[in-house]
């Protein structure tokens, strides 16, 4: 079976360290993402991306792949219950590269079945443009005030 890949490329005016941060600390993808990614980032690790809505639900999991702040991060991404099915996983991949004064963060999604392509392909434009705003006006963007059909 063929996979797809995905790939966004945003420039943000903050520095490397900023945008590693705001991808690994709880506390911040809080404020741009309505979740927490949890991990201690070690290669081998396990991450959760959990939601801030009184439950805690797990929404994406998977397994930290390799991690060199602040300019790259790969891990798996799954969802919680299919973790166990390599067929179900997929692959992020966050560069961070100092451009100028700016950042440039590409995200490469692949190993994507169709299902997870339709989701990532609206979550990740949403999810990076909340990040961007968050890190240079220090306000995010409502991610889900608009859904598409």
């Amino acid at each position: 079976m063929n996979k797809e890949r995905f790939v966004y490329v945003t420039y943000i005016g903050t520095t490397p360290e900023a945008v590693w941060n705001a991808l690994t600390k709880g506390e911040l993808t809080r404020e741009y993402w309505r979740g927490e990614n949890i991990s201690d980032w070690t290669p081998g690790s396990r991450w959760d991306h959990v939601a801030v809505d009184g439950k805690r639900t797990v929404k994406v999991s998977g397994q930290v792949l390799e991690c060199q702040p602040p300019r790259r991060l790969v891990m798996t991404w799954a969802n919680p219950s299919e973790l166990g099915d390599p067929s179900a996983n997929s692959k992020v991949a966050f560069d961070i590269e100092t451009v100028g004064s700016m950042v440039r963060l590409t995200v490469t999604h692949d190993e994507l079945t169709p299902d997870m392509e339709r989701r990532i392909t609206h979550g990740w434009p949403r999810v990076l443009s909340s990040l961007k705003s968050f890190l240079e006006t220090g306000r995010p963007l409502d991610v889900y005030a608009y859904v598409d059909n």
